[in-house]
């Protein structure tokens, strides 16, 4: 029931209803959760998330264009700071829920390795906004979390796996972003894009789709990178 009430909420573009119902048919599972299941709950979380974090980068934007004398900076600042607290709750609501329910109970590898990267990404969103410690302690989490789930794809999944190419494909942007480490982002992209032309002729035809879009995206970042003056804005990720 809730699954399809999670389906009719993403067909209706209300993302946060979504993510409620996603939450309660996971509270309810037996047993692990289905593919269709975790993919429905990482779309949920993926919207509401990624309109605030756009909407955080607009006011961002918004801040540094405004005179810094002016009363508006201040009007500015606090609708930011309403924004992440919206950022900071989902965040911790999917964290949480990582934690507690989702990966103790997971013992298939591709689960692990798209959970680990789920955590990591999350980390990653908080450590986007956040100053000081707090900063450091989220992108250190999420290093740790990018780190487990890559080491575990390498070992479990094929080179153009879909999970596989799209973990590396934020991994490598969070060292260009967060960790500020272009020569390892650069260099674990342009493995993992070596890696899956080479053996793009035995990708399954279920899956060839979603590898080469991730390939292109590897790609078209690799480009950013090495020129001169990439624009954050313009870096491309999952989610």
């Amino acid at each position: 029931e809730y699954v399809f009430l999670a389906r009719m909420s993403e067909q209706s573009e209300r993302y946060e209803e979504m993510v409620e119902y996603s939450l309660e048919f996971t509270k309810k599972a037996k047993g692990e959760l289905s593919l269709d299941e975790r993919n429905i709950l990482s779309v949920a979380f993926k919207n509401v998330v990624g309109s605030r974090r756009a909407s955080w980068r607009v006011l961002t934007s918004i801040e540094q264009k405004v005179e810094k004398s002016s009363d508006k900076v201040e009007k500015v600042r606090k609708y930011k700071g309403f924004i992440e607290a919206e950022l900071k709750t989902y965040c911790s609501q999917i964290l949480a829920l990582l934690d507690n329910t989702l990966m103790p109970g997971t013992t298939s590898d591709e689960a692990k390795i798209f959970y680990f990267k789920m955590k990591a990404d999350y980390w990653r969103y908080l450590s986007e906004f956040q100053k000081g410690e707090a900063r450091d302690e989220s992108s250190n989490k999420a290093l740790e979390a990018y780190e487990a789930a890559y080491e575990t794809a390498k070992a479990k999944l094929a080179s153009t796996h879909p999970i596989r190419l799209g973990l590396v494909l934020n991994f490598s942007v969070f060292y260009y972003e967060i960790l500020q480490q272009p020569d390892k982002a650069v260099k674990i992209a342009k493995v993992a894009f070596d890696d899956a032309i080479a053996n793009l002729d035995n990708v399954t035809d279920e899956s060839y789709k979603d590898a080469t879009l991730i390939m292109q995206l590897l790609r078209d970042n690799l480009t950013l990178w090495n020129s001169d003056a990439p624009e954050e804005s313009q870096l491309f990720n999952l989610i």
